[in-house]
């Protein structure tokens, strides 16, 4: 790797978990001028092996892979390491996105992707990766200390803790990001494309579903409120709003 010049911005290492090679050196050539090194891995076993190994700013890893799926390589990730994921899906296969989201990828890109949306989904990646990190500092201001009470639901900012009733709820970093969003604005509808901006850091693209699974994923997780009363109401056409009661106070 050439030596980092003064003033240069630190090249950041990608790795690519996918069996076709010739995708891998596209999306390498691709990254490059945006810079990251890529370094490749064509199958799930030896992925794995890298991600726990390797230092990288973030692993692209395929659903279909030989020697170990895609899937199972991820449980595997995020059983020791919190390195930023994105899938690689087939184009239309909800499954497969929902199994990956739910299995803790930050994001997925369904193929076939143009190279350019592969690397703004990086870079959007990494951004909300970066103010996690940045939460954790003892120095960022009170909002990272903040406390969020709303009903049955108790959120705390710095330690990334979030309990409902006397239970603790383990959420991914999108949902965290989420459900403070939402204990912030209880009964304001909250549209999609807000909730993509600021929770993925991107805009919200024609057919892309993955806010819609992870605000699934954290009503799941959650459960309903009060009474059975729905949590989170999905508004059509539109997004969402936490329904619990505005009488609740942040703190």
């Amino acid at each position: 790797m050439e030596a980092q010049q003064p003033g240069e911005w630190p090249v950041q290492r990608i790795l690519v978990v996918d069996d076709d090679a010739e995708l891998c050196e596209l999306i390498a050539e691709y990254l490059k001028p945006e810079g990251f090194e890529v370094h490749a891995v064509h199958n799930g076993k030896h992925g794995v092996e890298q991600a726990l190994t390797g230092d990288f700013a973030l692993i692209v890893l395929d659903v279909m892979l030989p020697g170990l799926r895609g899937f199972d390589a991820l449980r595997r990730i995020r059983a020791r390491s919190e390195t930023p994921v994105i899938m690689l899906t087939a184009r239309g296969d909800d499954v497969d996105r929902i199994l990956g989201l739910e299995s803790g990828a930050d994001d997925y890109v369904p193929k076939p992707f143009n190279p350019r949306e592969l690397a703004a989904r990086i870079q959007a990646v990494l951004r909300r990766a970066a103010g996690k990190v940045a939460s954790a500092g003892v120095d960022a201001g009170d909002e990272v200390n903040e406390r969020i009470a709303l009903g049955d639901v108790e959120l705390d900012r710095g330690t990334r803790f979030v309990r409902r009733g006397n239970r603790e709820v383990e959420l991914t970093s999108v949902e965290f990001d989420l459900l403070a969003i939402f204990l912030k604005a209880p009964g304001r509808v909250i549209s999609r494309d807000e909730l993509v901006k600021n929770v993925l850091g991107r805009e919200l693209a024609p057919f892309d579903r993955s806010i819609d699974v992870h605000v699934s994923n954290l009503r799941r997780k959650l459960g309903p409120g009060p009474e059975g009363a729905e949590r989170i109401k999905a508004i059509r056409s539109v997004g969402y709003v936490y329904t619990a009661p505005r009488d609740s106070k942040s703190r």
